[in-house]
């Protein structure tokens, strides 16, 4: 599928509404709210994790996704973010609880660093991905343990130069589709295929299960500016609109 670009955000409405057809990204700045009051909108469970983390900005930001995750969707149900509850599949994949399924509302988050990211649709499997571009000398390493042997064999054939952006467009593309399947490393990340080359269109070029399941999907990569790479992965369908991309404001 085609790439988005970072001129495609734009600020996103509070009157939300959703088609089948559609697909929907946020871009959220965690630094930007206020934290105690994006603490009045977790529940308990949530703010024990919260306070867990070491550093308070990490337990601050958290708190900032699970608060805006809960007023979007909020917005898209005309509920009251109070009134959101969630459950957790035994890989730990958040859905909506049971007594919210009838909405059909689908949706899967992200965060690195200061930057998240969040996708909805309706009645569709998703999962997206961000990560922070970092210098890291030990990414062909990485790419050796995890990626499959394709996609080692085409990092290693890029020039040396390009070979840190291109371990990165993998590597969320992979993510996304592993959380799509809302399955966790119980499925391998050498079990299937992505295109990642510059240049190469996104897509998922491969899976042990065969084709069927390859087709099933639809990959999008997602620029979210700045040292970011990003990418969503989600059930096709052949009227499918490219994702509306939003940018979220308080």
């Amino acid at each position: 599928m085609d790439s988005t670009k970072q001129a495609d955000w734009v600020v996103g409405p509070r009157s939300l509404s959703l088609g089948a057809d559609e697909i929907h990204v946020w871009r959220v700045s965690l630094d930007a709210g206020d934290g105690e009051h994006d603490r009045t909108l977790l529940n308990d469970e949530e703010i024990l994790r919260a306070d867990r983390f070491i550093r308070p900005i990490h337990g601050r930001r958290f708190s900032a996704a699970r608060a805006t995750l809960r007023i979007l969707i909020s917005r898209y149900l005309s509920m009251r973010p109070d009134e959101i509850t969630f459950a957790y599949n035994e890989f730990g994949k958040p859905s909506l609880a049971p007594e919210l399924a009838s909405h059909q509302l689908k949706f899967n988050l992200s965060h690195s660093e200061n930057l998240a990211l969040f996708a909805f649709s309706r009645g569709r499997d998703l999962g997206i991905d961000i990560q922070h571009r970092t210098a890291n000398p030990d990414l062909e390493k990485m790419a050796r343990r995890f990626f499959s042997p394709a996609e080692v064999q085409s990092l290693e054939a890029l020039p040396e130069p390009e070979r840190q952006d291109a371990f990165y467009r993998c590597w969320t593309r992979k993510e996304a589709y592993i959380k799509a399947k809302g399955k966790g490393l119980s499925i391998s990340l050498s079990s299937f295929d992505v295109a990642f080359a510059p240049g190469d269109s996104p897509a998922l070029l491969r899976v042990e299960s065969g084709d069927a399941e390859r087709a099933r999907w639809a990959l999008y990569n997602i620029d979210p500016g700045g040292e970011f790479a990003a990418a969503l992965m989600i059930e096709s369908q052949e009227d499918s609109l490219p994702p509306t991309l939003f940018k979220f404001t308080q």
